[in-house]
C-alpha cells in the first residue's frame, strides 16, 4: 500500500533476512520436505474419555501457496509428529469440558520455538502465562481444560526472525483451536477458515508496501488457488473465519446478508444470543488476531465470492521467484478474476432453483445509463477516470472533474436496468455492493453467473445491462471489479441510496459522506476524498431538524479509520439506523457518541439532530490518530 516506517522488529528482520535467503536458495539443491495444505475439516489428535493427545511438531519444509507446480517458500509450520507439515498447523478441535494433554516437540536445529494459545480458551490470563518455550531438540507437555466455547487460535514464532506474522519464516506457525458447545456431536456444521500473511519484508500495523513479495492466504493458499465450496439454496451455511495475520480485513460477502454469531480475539469469544436481535452485514471487519463466526443462508444459485475488501490484499500475486509483474496499465487479462485478483478471495457455488432469463425478468420500469469515462488530467500510470448517470435527458454531474461517481437514487421494490456503458481505453466492470441479485449481473467479470452463462469484462466501446430489483431501502456502494485497485484510485466508484419514495426524497436532509482514495499515490499517505475531494465544502444545518447521515467507506486501503462529528474536540450523539443497508432492530439502534471506525466495503447510517447553534466538524481520521479530512458544519 504506502511506505510504512521501519519498526525495531523489522530492522530485527534485516539481520535475520540473510540467513533465511541463503536456506531458501539453498533448498533449491537439496530435498526439502513438502507441506501441505490444511482444509480445516479433520481435526487432529485422539479424543479418549474426555481427554485430547495431541502430539504437535514444529518443521521446516517447503510451501506452495499458489500452484503446487509454481515457485515455493521455505517456512517454518506444525505438523502432528509422524504427519507431513501443514498450514495452517494441525486443527485442535474439541467439545467444551474436554481435557486436553499437548505434546510440543522442536525439531529445528537453530531455534527455540515460542508458543501461545495452548491453555484454557475463555480465561483471563496474566501477560505470558499461556506461553511455552521449547529449546531445539526438546518436547514440552502442557495439560489444560479446553475452556469456553469458541473461535480460537493457537501460534508460534522463533529466536530466528522477527515475531510478527509478518515475517518470513515464522509467519505460517500457527493452527485452528476450535472448542464446540457441550452436548455437541456429530459432524461440525460449520467451516474453519484460516487467514495468513507471508511477507518478504516486515512493516509495522500489518502495512504492506506495494511492490513487496507477499502471500495472504486461506487456509494456505491464495487466490485464484483457494478452495471452491458448494452449496444448495437453502443450505444453511456456517464459516468461522480467524485472521492470524497482524493486517485488518473487511471480510465482504457477495449477494446476501450474513448473520454474525460471535467475535473474539484468540483468547475470549463473544457469542452473541441467538434468540437475540440478529446482526446481518455483508461486510465484517477484522482486526488483527480476531476470530468471527458466521451464518447464512443462500436463496439464489450462482457463483459468488467472499473476499477481503481491502484492495491491496486481493492484488493479482507477483511470482515468488521475484519475477516482477508487468504494470496493470500493460496487462491485457482475458478473464480479470482469475488473472487480476489474488489473496484473500474465497469462490462459492450456489446450485439449485434455475436459472433466471432475460425474458422471464420483470420488464423494468426506470432505465439508467451509467458511463465510465476519462476525465481530466491523469497519466497512463495513475489515470483519472469518472462515472456520469444519464437518467432520461439529466446527465448527473455535468462538469468535469469527476473524481467521484454519482450518488445512484433507486426506489425499492422497483425493478431498474442500468447500462453501463465503457468509453475508457480498458475493459471494466461494475459490481453493485451490498444489492441483492441474480448472480449473472453481479458484476465480477470472468466469474459472476452460471454455468454456461458467465458474466464477461465490458470491452471499450461496449456496454453491459445490469438488471435487478432492490428489495430495501438502505445505503450501497458500486465499483469496478476488473482491475479494482487502480479504477477504483481513478474515481470510478459512488454510492448507491434506495428509499421508499423517490418524490419525498430530500438530498438537504439525507448527506451521503463517501470517502474514498485520492488519485495520485503522493496524496494518499496524509490524506483521503471525501465526496471526491481533500478540501470539502461547509455545510449548513439547521437546530432541531433531523438529518440522515450516511457514510461510505470506498478506500483501497486503510481498513481501520474513525467517522466523527465534533463540537470543538468533543463528540456529539447520533443515532445508529442502519449497516450495510440493513435497518437495525431495535435494541440496536442506539444513541451513542458520534464516533464510527470503518472498514473498507462497509456502509453506516445515522440520524443526527443537532440541539444547538454554532460550529461542528465531521472529521476522518487514520487509526494512529492522524487527521485525513475535515469538513466544516454550520448550525444555525
Amino acid at each position: 500500500m504506502r511506505i510504512a516506517t521501519v519498526s525495531a522488529c523489522a530492522m530485527l528482520f534485516v539481520s535475520a533476512a540473510a540467513n533465511y535467503e541463503h536456506r531458501l536458495h539453498a533448498s533449491r539443491s537439496r530435498a526439502v520436505e513438502q507441506i501441505l495444505v490444511n482444509d480445516n475439516r479433520t481435526p487432529a489428535g485422539t479424543l479418549a474419555n474426555g481427554v485430547l493427545t495431541i502430539r504437535l511438531e514444529a518443521r521446516e519444509g517447503e510451501w506452495h501457496p499458489d500452484r503446487d507446480v509454481d515457485p515455493g517458500l521455505v517456512v517454518r509450520a506444525f505438523a502432528e509428529e509422524g504427519k507431513p507439515l501443514r498450514i495452517p498447523g494441525p486443527l485442535i478441535r474439541v467439545p467444551e469440558g474436554t481435557t486436553i494433554h499437548a505434546f510440543v516437540r522442536n525439531s529445528l536445529r537453530d531455534s527455540t520455538v515460542v508458543v501461545n494459545g495452548l491453555s484454557p480458551r475463555g480465561a483471563t490470563t496474566a501477560a505470558g502465562a499461556d506461553t511455552i518455550q521449547i529449546k531445539p531438540g526438546e518436547v514440552r507437555e502442557v495439560r489444560f481444560a479446553a475452556g469456553a466455547a469458541g473461535t480460537y487460535y493457537y501460534r508460534g514464532w522463533t529466536t530466528i526472525g522477527p515475531t510478527d506474522s509478518a515475517g518470513t519464516i515464522n509467519a505460517e506457525l500457527h493452527g485452528a483451536f476450535v472448542v464446540d458447545p457441550r452436548g455437541t456431536a456429530g459432524k461440525p456444521r460449520d467451516r474453519v477458515f484460516v487467514i495468513g500473511l507471508w511477507s518478504k519484508r516486515a512493516t509495522p500495523g500489518g502495512i504492506v508496501q506495494i511492490g513487496n513479495l507477499l502471500r495472504f492466504t486461506i487456509n494456505g493458499k491464495a487466490w485464484p488457488n483457494t478452495e471452491r465450496v458448494t452449496y444448495d439454496i437453502g443450505d444453511t451455511v456456517r464459516f468461522r473465519v480467524i485472521n492470524a495475520s497482524v493486517a485488518v480485513h473487511p471480510m465482504h460477502l457477495h449477494g446476501f446478508y450474513f448473520n454474525v454469531d460471535s467475535r473474539g480475539d484468540g483468547t475470549r469469544d463473544s457469542v452473541f444470543d441467538p434468540a437475540g436481535s440478529p446482526r446481518r452485514v455483508v461486510t465484517e471487519r477484522l482486526g488483527p488476531g480476531g476470530t468471527f463466526a458466521m451464518h447464512w443462508v443462500p436463496e439464489r444459485p450462482g457463483y459468488w465470492m467472499f473476499h477481503c475488501h481491502d484492495n491491496a490484499h486481493v492484488r493479482r500475486n507477483g511470482p515468488l521467484n521475484g519475477t516482477p509483474l508487468i504494470a496493470e496499465h500493460e496487462v491485457h487479462a482475458t478473464n480479470h478474476a482469475l488473472e487480476m485478483m489474488g489473496g484473500l478471495v474465497m469462490g462459492i457455488e450456489v446450485r439449485g432453483g434455475g436459472v433466471m432469463q432475460a425474458s422471464t425478468e420483470p420488464t423494468p420500469r426506470r432505465r439508467l445509463r451509467l458511463i465510465a469515462r476519462t476525465d481530466t488530467g491523469g497519466t497512463v500510470v495513475e489515470p483519472s477516470y469518472g462515472f456520469v448517470l444519464q437518467d432520461g435527458a439529466r446527465m448527473l454531474p455535468s462538469p468535469r472533474p469527476h473524481p467521484i461517481g454519482p450518488a445512484i437514487l433507486l426506489k425499492r421494490g422497483e425493478p431498474v436496468s442500468i447500462t453501463v456503458v465503457n468509453e475508457l481505453p480498458e475493459p471494466t466492470a461494475v459490481h453493485w455492493h451490498g444489492i441483492e441479485l441474480d448472480s449473472y449481473y453481479d458484476g465480477v467479470a470472468g466469474f459472476a453467473g452460471h454455468p454456461g452463462r458467465i458474466a464477461p469484462a465490458i470491452a471499450p466501446r461496449d456496454s453491459f445491462e445490469a438488471r435487478f430489483t432492490p428489495p430495501r431501502a438502505g445505503t450501497f456502494i458500486y465499483h469496478p471489479h476488473a482491475d479494482e485497485t487502480r479504477q477504483q484510485q481513478a474515481g470510478l466508484a459512488g454510492a448507491i441510496v434506495v428509499v421508499d419514495s423517490l418524490e419525498t426524497f430530500d438530498a438537504e436532509k439525507d448527506i451521503v459522506l463517501l470517502i474514498s482514495v485520492p488519485r495520485a499515490n503522493a496524496d494518499g499517505p496524509t490524506a483521503v476524498f471525501l465526496n471526491g475531494t481533500t478540501s470539502p465544502a461547509a455545510r449548513t444545518l439547521r437546530v432541531g431538524e433531523r438529518y440522515r447521515i450516511r457514510l461510505v467507506n470506498i478506500h483501497t486501503y486503510r481498513p481501520s479509520m474513525i467517522m466523527r462529528v465534533l463540537r470543538d474536540t468533543t463528540p456529539l450523539t447520533w443515532r445508529a439506523v442502519a449497516k450495510d443497508g440493513m435497518d437495525l432492530p431495535r435494541d440496536q439502534a442506539t444513541v451513542r457518541p458520534a464516533i464510527q471506525q470503518m472498514g473498507n466495503g462497509e456502509t453506516y447510517d445515522f440520524e443526527l439532530i443537532p440541539t444547538t447553534a454554532g460550529d461542528l466538524r465531521f472529521t476522518v481520521s487514520s487509526a494512529a490518530g492522524a487527521l485525513l479530512v475535515s469538513m466544516p458544519i454550520h448550525v444555525r
